[in-house]
């Protein structure tokens, strides 16, 4: 990658620091032209392919990526793009929508457990337990089928949510899944823009909600709540990442580059063999022959 572009520590937000969002820029410093990207892209799939099977053969860790973003940033098409050389047995992708009434009826984390990679797996979250940190925050009002216990003080509750999970990742880290959380951080005009896009190209229409215009009029609301929320929960042990997200081949590079540099930093060696397995090989390899 070329030696200009935000280096991984320029894009992580440091444990106990401000996320910062309106002072990192939501384009890169040096963009990689597409047919360049998409060259780079498929070396760096390539590597985290292997690194991926040597997860799955170790069978100690787990690795969960989240992604967060306002609507049209690239969530989809990132997690497409990064993960397209990946043996698709070892990896779980959920995408959270609207909470289901059960859902409702248990704590904020229960819906996201039940989901988490088991180890050897690479799991994403598209969207993930930190809606009830932005969403909830934005709309209040989608606090009262949650039938919460009656508190003094409204603001309190997002503290203790940021609290709770620092400690359901932390508990989480301690058991061998490691996580990595990228926002995509993209500039409201960008977004407009590829609004546009999605009304002017009739292949696209699918992907346009009416919905997603509302959200746009409370996008300071929004940009408040993912300021405090990366804010409170970029911990050494699963640190949040802003990429700049304007220029979608670039930011996928980023994103790729990021990914490889936290499974390089598993314990990912494959299993040491052991003289009783090797004797084993060579008597499996021994009776395949003799049954030519």
């Amino acid at each position: 990658m070329a030696s200009d572009r935000p280096s991984i520590d320029d894009l992580r937000v440091r444990p106990g620091s401000k996320a910062g969002l309106k002072h990192r820029s939501t384009e890169p410093a040096d963009k990689v032209a597409k047919s360049d990207a998409k060259d780079q892209l498929a070396e760096q799939t390539s590597d985290l392919a292997e690194l991926q099977e040597r997860l799955y053969a170790r069978g100690t860790y787990a690795v969960l990526v989240v992604f967060q973003a306002m609507d049209a940033a690239g969530k989809d098409s990132t997690i497409k793009h990064v993960l397209a050389g990946v043996n698709p047995q070892g990896v779980d992708v959920t995408s959270f929508k609207t909470p289901s009434s059960d859902e409702l009826a248990h704590d904020f984390l229960w819906r996201v457990s039940s989901r988490l990679p088991a180890r050897g797996h690479l799991g994403v979250f598209n969207r993930s337990h930190y809606e009830e940190t932005l969403v909830v925050r934005v709309h209040p009002e989608y606090l009262e089928p949650q039938h919460l216990p009656p508190t003094e003080d409204p603001d309190e509750l997002w503290a203790q949510r940021y609290e709770d999970i620092n400690a359901f990742e932390r508990h989480l880290d301690r058991s061998g899944t490691k996580i990595v959380k990228f926002f995509l951080h993209v500039s409201k005009d960008e977004q407009r823009k590829r609004f546009l896009a999605r009304l002017d190209e009739p292949e696209k229409h699918w992907k346009f909600n009416a919905g997603d215009l509302e959200e746009r009029e409370r996008w300071e609301d929004y940009a408040a709540a993912y300021e405090d929320a990366i804010s409170a929960t970029s911990t050494d042990w699963a640190p949040w990442y802003v990429i700049p997200a304007d220029h979608k081949p670039t930011m996928r590079l980023l994103v790729s580059q990021v990914l490889l540099a936290t499974m390089n930093g598993l314990d990912l060696d494959l299993p040491e063999e052991t003289d009783e397995s090797r004797a084993l090989i060579e008597e499996s390899k021994e009776r395949l022959q003799a049954d030519d």
